[in-house]
């Protein structure tokens, strides 16, 4: 899932082991690992899980082995990325981060990865599910979830603004620009590009 010309466009591969990491941890946007998420062959077994159940009666899991195999659910999202802060301050080197999800959620995921010290080739990510946008109002400096349409109006400012394909790995976003700036109230339709 890739645009050729635009290089700041994120590339997403199937997940594999890296048989340099000693230890391998998989994040999962949803309530099972997806098999498209996975390489040929791989099996979920290959990883510590960690998933979202987002139900509310489920409690989370406690704490487990931290080893292939072992899966552990949150209720929701915010309560994996606490617990994922958590683990990466303790851990040592070696250790893998996967994850399988939405783009919000990789480069979420992404995040906390790098200010934990995990360089880019520590991490491999899945794209899976929605192709919503987070988007960054370059005006306004408005970040939007969920954006499905090429034009969409700022949150912020109001201004309508067009979704580029640039995407900003520490922001986490796509750019949006106002598409009138030159000549003010000319709007094109907007297109259902991102469902």
């Amino acid at each position: 899932m890739s645009d050729q010309g635009i290089k700041s466009r994120p590339r997403y591969h199937p997940i594999a082991p890296d048989p340099q990491g000693r230890h391998h941890l998989l994040v999962v946007d949803g309530p099972d690992v997806p098999v498209e998420a996975l390489a040929e062959g791989v099996t979920p077994s290959a990883f510590e899980v960690w998933t979202v159940a987002r139900k509310s009666a489920v409690p989370a899991s406690p704490a487990m082995d931290e080893q292939a195999g072992a899966v552990r659910v949150f209720r929701a999202v915010p309560h994996l990325f606490s617990a994922l802060e958590e683990r990466l301050a303790r851990e040592t080197m070696g250790l893998r981060l996967y994850a399988a999800g939405t783009e919000p959620f990789l480069w979420d995921a992404y995040g906390i990865g790098a200010r934990a010290g995990l360089s880019p080739q520590e991490m491999a990510f899945a794209h899976v599910g929605t192709q919503a946008r987070r988007i960054f109002c370059v005006h306004c400096r408005t970040v939007m979830e969920g954006v499905t349409t090429s034009i969409t109006t700022c949150a912020g400012c109001g201004a309508p603004l067009f979704v580029r394909d640039h995407f900003s790995r520490r922001l986490a976003a796509f750019m949006a620009v106002q598409i009138d700036a030159e000549v003010p109230g000319e709007v094109p339709q907007a297109e259902e590009l991102y469902s």
